[in-house]
């Protein structure tokens, strides 16, 4: 039945607005000054809503609202709203993840450089971001060759006696043990400081004058070092550009549009250099959904999490009032989003419209996720796709792992294992995929479109069945499929069979199709991944009965010391002064640690 609108049921006040189609699902959320004034123009002059607009108007059956006190406040829950529920018609960023950056802790008495994905208002420094993790690893290496800051935890460098190999090799100070004066550590810390703040010149300067000093004095060593930390500049910074002459930090924002869809290209410059890009893609878009496009992108991409520059500039004039104040909020100083100005602002702009252009012409009218939901029988292609497999070694230890994709692509920090120990020695499958359905729904959105089950129909009908039972959301329970082995029950052979639920016999899905390949992709690595976190599981427990075993120590000092330690091996080298320095452990207690681990 088509919904009718009427104005007069809807309130003038800021909010939220949930459109939802004929089966309760949400298909899209919205936020108003005036939730009056923007819903009725969802229904007044129909011909000139985008193509998007039209089809989704076309399926709405029910409108629920949530009114707010301040547009900013509708902001912050349509965006909570939009990442729980994924609506179909909204701007959903899928690649939301965090990118690396580095961390200084300047508030510590020897400060270190780490690798971090969460910006904490903490008064630590933070540069970057890289989209490269391995590219801000390599960094991390070398910065952490030619200016030797430790690398330890704050734990372990109360708790050291002695230096970690860090120092042996000539890549930490040792300030562990008061092998250095806080005033010369604390010059390391103003040059690399200096190197990831942009400032590189200065440097370099200061240390090319520095090694010829230290060269006429025949202080050979000295210069070698000086020579070694310039080297490492120039490969630290090779790759970065200078693009404005001042020492902003800002990140640059533009679209483009192409026949498959429209693409975002994002630009971030620090301290006056291109340090790195990044561009997205939403298929089927047009110009005319670019305002749309913006206003999402900015409240779901910069996050409270994230580092946000001073300076946003976005490619055309937008009433952002409401994002700049949640935008400042979350990055407790102030920022400004606003459309170039200077001849150098506007080229950076058509460069991350280029990027923009470049990604979205490489994407291809059929993607990988449309054959899918061909071949399965989908409504819609599977943005996310949760995968699980059951596993017990002999009986013990059941798990389930859960690998998620998304837009076709491995979410890794969304990987998670469930244990079952009522089902210990049960070799009980069908139980523990039954018992996780469970587990899954108490743990919320966002739900997936597909989840795809290691094993046959068994397997199939023993997750269809929980999610009969359990499912209590409005919108309809994830689409089910099954991958089971072959005739052959050969692992690597490539005509594994899928199974779908209300079928008996497999989908007939051409051995070494992309469709059938990429669900093997997906299930080897479910395989894989709770596999691995199996025998991690395993041998910690192992290891946990090896200290259970020894005298003095209990379940509660086991904890203490796994707390405090990586390995059994470091609590083997720890001294009496370390094992007592840990809260709970006192001076006799270590003692009788320290001489049972000795006695191994």
């Amino acid at each position: 039945m088509e919904f009718e609108f009427k104005s007069a049921d809807y309130t003038t006040s800021p909010g939220v607005y949930l459109m939802k189609d004929e089966s309760g699902r949400i298909i899209y959320v919205g936020k108003a000054l005036n939730l009056r004034k923007r819903l009725s123009s969802y229904f007044r002059s129909v011909d000139r809503h985008t193509p998007k607009t039209k089809v989704m108007v076309s399926k709405i059956r029910k409108i629920d609202i949530l009114a707010t006190s301040t547009e900013k406040e509708a902001l912050l829950l349509e965006s909570s709203l939009i990442k729980k529920h994924r609506p179909k018609y909204n701007i959903v960023l899928r690649d939301d993840k965090q990118y690396v950056l580095f961390r200084l802790d300047k508030k510590a008495e020897y400060p270190r450089l780490r690798i971090t994905r969460k910006v904490v208002r903490d008064g630590s420094v933070y540069f970057g971001p890289y989209t490269s993790s391995y590219f801000a690893r390599e960094t991390w290496k070398i910065l952490g060759k030619v200016f030797p800051l430790r690398k330890c935890s704050d734990t372990s460098f109360k708790n050291r006696s002695r230096p970690c190999l860090y120092h042996d090799m000539g890549q930490c100070l040792g300030p562990c043990v008061n092998f250095v004066p806080r005033a010369d550590y604390m010059e390391h810390v103003k040059k690399v400081e200096q190197l990831l703040s942009g400032k590189a010149s200065e440097l370099v300067g200061s240390l090319e004058a520095d090694m010829k000093n230290a060269s006429e004095n025949l202080e050979f060593e000295q210069a070698a070092k000086f020579r070694d930390q310039l080297k490492a500049i120039r490969r630290t910074i090779e790759k970065q550009s200078v693009v404005l002459n001042s020492f902003s930090d800002m990140d640059i924002i533009a679209l483009a549009a192409t026949d498959q869809g429209l693409g975002l290209g994002l630009l971030f410059i620090r301290q006056g250099r291109l340090l790195d890009n990044k561009s997205f893609f939403w298929p089927g878009l047009t110009m005319d959904d670019s305002e749309e496009v913006l206003s999402s992108f900015l409240s779901q991409f910069y996050s409270s999490t994230k580092f946000i520059p001073g300076k946003i500039l976005i490619p055309f004039e937008l009433d952002l009032a409401s994002a700049m104040e949640l935008l400042s909020e979350r990055s407790k100083s102030q920022v400004s989003i606003r459309v170039p100005h200077s001849l150098e602002e506007k080229n950076l702009l058509e460069i991350a419209r280029r990027n923009a252009l470049l990604n979205a012409s490489e994407r291809k009218k059929e993607s990988i996720l449309e054959v899918l939901a061909a071949k399965l029988k989908l409504s819609e292609p599977p943005a996310r796709i949760e995968c699980i497999d059951a596993s017990h070694l002999g009986g013990e230890g059941m798990r389930v792992g859960m690998v998620v994709y998304e837009e076709a692509l491995p979410e890794k920090s969304q990987y998670r294992v469930y244990s079952f120990p009522e089902l210990e020695n049960s070799s009980d499958d069908y139980a523990a995929l039954y018992n996780w359905v469970s587990r899954r729904i108490e743990s919320g959105p966002p739900w997936p479109d597909l989840i795809l089950i290691d094993g046959g129909l068994g397997q199939l009908n023993s997750v269809e069945k929980a999610f009969a039972e359990f499912w209590k959301e409005e919108e309809p329970a994830p689409a089910l499929s099954s991958i089971a082995k072959g005739p052959t029950r050969k692992a690597g052979e490539l005509d594994d069979r899928i199974f779908r639920p209300g079928r008996k016999n497999h989908l007939p899905l051409k051995p070494g199709s992309p469709e059938l390949l990429y669900l093997q992709q997906i299930r080897d690595e479910a395989h894989r991944f709770v596999i691995g976190r199996q025998r991690k599981s395993r041998k910690k427990k192992t290891l946990n009965s090896e200290l259970l075993s020894m005298p003095g120590i209990g379940p509660k000092t086991a904890r203490l010391l796994w707390d405090n330690f990586n390995s059994v091996e470091d609590m083997k080298k720890a001294s009496t002064e370390e094992l007592s320095a840990i809260e709970g452990i006192g001076q006799k207690k270590a003692e009788q640690i320290y001489h049972a681990f000795q006695s191994l």
